[in-house]
């Protein structure tokens, strides 16, 4: 499925606006009344730029699916470093320091994803990046294929599932454990 983006400066004002509102009330939440409250303008404006409501929830997909896979693709990039130290780094990032906002959206579109097609087909072709790019970051760790696979699923199974968990022994046991699970998704095979 490929969905252009308005190039347009503006229809990113709106895309931005739709996903503020998709992670405070979903899809549904995605109006256009509201968005042009939120924003302080007319109705018009959104009208100019897009066809209607459905547009702009394609074009939301669209770029959160296209963004998400270029960031894979750039964190995962070796730049002079060993495929063990980019794990690390991915962990590192993505355990040490939360982006609520962009976890709000990942979490909206996913479970917009339950009841939408579009949703899901994006979520998939991001979900997709992420193993393969992961896979290959395994791949050069010296694992066969169908190994390096199964731990980039472990591997994001673990980044995603660790930022939902509530630890009740506050963030030094998270770095904690944070830590020894990253040990056991890169060891160095002995």
């Amino acid at each position: 499925m490929t969905i252009a983006i308005p190039n347009d400066a503006r229809a990113e004002v709106w895309i931005e606006a739709g996903f503020a509102e998709l992670a405070r009330s979903g899809p549904e939440g995605v109006r256009v009344e509201v968005l042009a409250k939120n924003l302080g303008v007319t109705k018009g404006g959104f009208y100019r730029r897009f066809r209607d409501r459905a547009a702009l929830l394609d074009a939301m997909l669209a770029s959160w699916s296209t963004g998400r896979i270029a960031a894979i693709e750039a964190q995962t990039s070796l730049d002079g470093i060993t495929a063990r130290e980019r794990l690390r780094a991915l962990i590192k990032l993505y355990s040490e320091r939360m982006n609520t906002d962009a976890m709000a959206i990942e979490l909206a579109i996913r479970q917009w994803a339950r009841t939408d097609e579009r949703a899901a087909a994006a979520a998939a072709s991001v979900d997709a990046a992420r193993l393969k790019n992961v896979g290959q970051l395994y791949r050069a760790t010296g694992l066969p294929a169908e190994e390096a696979d199964a731990q980039a699923f472990l591997f994001y199974s673990f980044i995603f599932g660790q930022s939902l968990l509530f630890l009740e022994r506050g963030p030094r046991r998270r770095a904690q454990l944070v830590a020894k699970s990253a040990g056991k998704l890169v060891e160095d095979e002995t």
